[in-house]
């Protein structure tokens, strides 16, 4: 497929972007920088240095309309957090014998820890 201007201006009206009032930015994505110091004497076919940006053969484009970007810092939740994930069962974990010996892990019944 074959990609024109048209192309890129009807996704753009496709999103409900103004070009003329957005503040729109590209950039370009998939690209790495040499953070090693490779001092003067180095392989040049393997190394770079410090500092230098290559870009991947899959490097992309993104095109990024910062006017829509939410960049408000999170705000608490209206309600008390308690994430199902937190109401784990008590487990009692036996060891007899210390290392190499034999220990089970035994889930506390829910009678035995409030009885009535």
């Amino acid at each position: 497929m074959e990609f024109t201007q048209e192309d890129l201006w009807n996704t753009i009206a496709k999103l409900g972007w103004n070009v003329r009032h957005d503040h729109i930015a590209i950039e370009i994505g998939g690209t790495c920088v040499s953070g090693i110091d490779v001092g003067d004497d180095y392989n040049r076919k393997w190394q770079s240095p410090i500092g230098t940006r290559k870009y991947n053969k899959d490097a992309f484009i993104v095109i990024k309309n910062l006017s829509r970007n939410d960049d408000t810092k999170s705000q608490p939740m209206d309600r008390e957090h308690a994430p199902h994930h937190s109401k784990t069962p008590d487990i009692v974990v036996n060891m007899e014998g210390g290392v190499g010996g034999s220990w089970e892990v035994k889930e506390e019944n829910e009678k035995s820890k409030h009885p009535e």
